[in-house]
This record gives C-alpha cells, structure tokens and sequence, in this order.
C-alpha cells in the first residue's frame, strides 16, 4: 500500500525559507514520477513541480521557477520542494504526489499547510 506523507509546514513571514518533505513508504520514489502541487484558500489545485523518474529531471512552474527547487533524496526515499523568499500568495496547502500505475498522479499526501505572512 502507497502512503505518502508530507511535512514541514508552518506559517513564516513573506520572504522567509520552507523545506517541506514528502515520506512515502510502498513506493520508492527514484522508480516514479513525483511531484509537488497547492491549493490556495477558495482556489482549485495546481501544479508546481515534478521530478522525473528515470533521470531525475525537474520542472518548476515559471510563477516558482526562481523561488522553489524540487529535490529527491534516494538514500531516504523522500522528496522535498525548498520554497525561497516566500510571498502571501504562496500561501496554501501543499499536497505530494506521485504517478503509479496510470499516466496521471494517482497517489497523494494529505497535505501540509504553508502560510506566508504580510
């Protein structure tokens, strides 16, 4: 069974750092394709950042790209988004995904909540 969970969440003032984490256990993540998503207040859920399996490649999205690093540390089997100078509008819950047995990401975390304040 796939469980993912993520963690590092916490509320900071705008421009502060935040390391958030994704654990997963029955899924080895160097093996599938993992990415970061958020969903702010009253806003439907979007992408953020993937890392591919095979070569370990990364997207971030262009709103992020110069603030968010997606990393995966095999050794530990966990995948982390380090999120820099943070604004009020990164505000929202930030969900771990993974693509396992369809083309689609169809395994998530429950959510670790960032909120940046003004």
């Amino acid at each position: 069974q796939v469980r993912l969970v993520e963690s590092g969440g916490g509320l900071v003032q705008a421009g502060d750092s935040l390391r958030i984490s994704c654990t997963a256990s029955g899924l080895t993540f160097s093996s599938h394709t993992a990415g970061w998503f958020r969903q702010a207040p009253g806003k439907e859920r979007e992408f953020v950042a993937r890392i591919g399996w095979l070569d370990g490649s990364e997207y971030v999205v262009d709103s992020v790209k110069d603030r968010f690093t997606i990393s995966r540390d095999n050794a530990k089997n966990t995948l982390s988004l380090q999120m820099n100078s943070l604004r009020p509008e990164d505000t929202a819950i930030y969900y771990c995904a993974a693509i396992v047995s369809s083309r689609k990401y169809d395994h998530w975390g429950q959510g670790t909540q960032v909120t940046v304040s003004s």
